[in-house]
């Protein structure tokens, strides 16, 4: 009976040590902060993208009609 109570309070104690250790939180912040910029960045560079395409196929229309 004794052997059981000791594996319980140990595992409880263990329970107990993760619960209360934040380390990895700041990692996870980390991550999101980086995914919220990919985010952006990648919205960002997709209108220009668009923006670009628009300006070139203007640029093609007006070389293919000045001929």
């Amino acid at each position: 009976m004794d052997r059981a109570y000791a594996a319980i309070k140990s595992v409880i104690a263990t329970w107990h040590a993760l619960v209360r250790d934040d380390r990895g939180a700041t990692a996870v912040e980390y991550g999101l902060i980086v995914a919220l910029i990919v985010i952006a960045t990648m919205a960002s560079i997709s209108n220009v993208a668009d923006i670009t395409i628009a300006m070139w196929n203007n640029v093609s229309e007006r070389v293919v009609h000045a001929r």
